[in-house]
């Protein structure tokens, strides 16, 4: 009878016009620039670490999304949970979407999918789930888009346009439910295109820039935002823009090239008072933990790697780890899947983890 009641405060919350959640999380949203080519994942999770849950943009390689997911559970010492696209985009360039949550704070609840785009009307469709905040099982949809660049602002501003189809869709696949809406969109929030989502959304992020400028300290574009529905209560005080540079203690030129040429954008949901300015020099941050070399492995974990031995997979990410791999230990216990070796774990459709190698 508890768990009844609990259910349907729950519902009753949601179902609630004006109100926001009570959640205690720090929600961001990272264009990581072609996440799997040459990036600091060190410096990637001294940045993301700041935050619960976070929506990527240009996740280039499932390879990159696994380094990330490991550097994030050594630097924070948490079991991290993901979700993943597939490659979306044209013939000659495709990426992923992917959300990253710390598994103390927040769990996937359902609805994972990308956006049913009937009209082709988006090069990459948007991608969107529903979370649940530990904190007081609160509900959130959150949708990840990355919006066209190509040869000008007319380019983008038919995607922008189509927004406000598929922010009614949202409303219909997760109906009751606070919506949230984060990524690159490629314009600034005040162009004339955004007229029709703003019948039913808000930006959070009105002032300020969030892209990297060539000259360290100055930033040129706001391109990322975090939209929510007019009804919403977030204040635009709770959202923002992180400096990341200055928090990793790196110039604009190193920082474009090893890690991205956008900053995370952030909201804090709830009482959550968002962590994410502390300066931390590179040259201070823990190194990163290295795979034990054969020769020192346990005689199970040699029979392992030989391919004979027992490995693990992640059922949410379709990789497996073998006994020496970072990762290991780390997988989340609801997605364990044990095999007696890589063959099995092969055959059965997952991949070896990248940071095995």
């Amino acid at each position: 009878m508890r768990h009844g009641i609990t259910a349907f405060v729950t519902a009753l919350t949601l179902l609630l016009s004006g109100s926001a959640l009570a959640a205690d999380i720090t929600l961001g949203s990272w264009n990581v620039k072609r996440l799997g080519k040459q990036h600091s994942y060190e410096a990637l999770s001294a940045v993301a670490g700041k935050f619960d849950i976070i929506a990527l943009q240009e996740v280039m390689n499932e390879d990159g999304l696994d380094r990330f997911e490991t550097a994030l559970e050594t630097r924070t010492g948490e079991a991290w949970g993901r979700l993943e696209s597939h490659l979306i985009g044209s013939r000659s360039y495709k990426e992923m979407y992917a959300f990253l949550y710390r598994e103390s704070k927040v769990a996937y609840e359902d609805g994972a999918v990308v956006y049913m785009d009937r009209g082709d009307k988006f090069i990459r469709e948007p991608y969107s789930a529903r979370f649940r905040a530990l904190s007081d099982n609160s509900i959130f949809a959150l949708a990840t888009v990355h919006i066209l660049y190509g040869k000008g602002v007319e380019d983008r501003t038919p995607e922008i346009k189509a927004l406000a189809d598929y922010w009614t869709w949202l409303g219909e696949i997760y109906p009751g439910t606070e919506l949230i809406m984060v990524g690159d969109f490629n314009l600034a929030p005040n162009h004339p295109a955004w007229g029709p989502l703003k019948q039913y959304a808000r930006p959070l992020i009105t002032s300020g820039a969030s892209t990297l400028s060539g000259k360290d300290g100055r930033f040129a574009n706001l391109y990322d935002n975090i939209w929510v529905s007019n009804s919403s209560a977030y204040a635009r005080n709770k959202a923002g823009i992180v400096n990341y540079p200055k928090m990793i203690g790196w110039n604009h030129e190193k920082s474009r090239k090893h890690v991205s040429d956008h900053a995370p954008v952030y909201l804090a949901m709830g009482k959550s008072a968002a962590n994410i300015s502390t300066p931390q020099p590179t040259a201070m941050l823990p190194a990163m933990s290295s795979a034990p070399s054969l020769a020192k492995a346990a005689p199970q974990q040699q029979e392992a790697v030989a391919g004979t031995g027992g490995v693990r997979g992640n059922s949410n990410s379709k990789i497996y780890h073998r006994p020496d791999c970072p990762s290991y230990g780390r997988i989340s216990a609801k997605n364990i899947v044990e095999f007696s070796s890589a063959s099995e774990a092969t055959a059965a459709g997952y991949r070896l983890a990248g940071n095995c190698r």
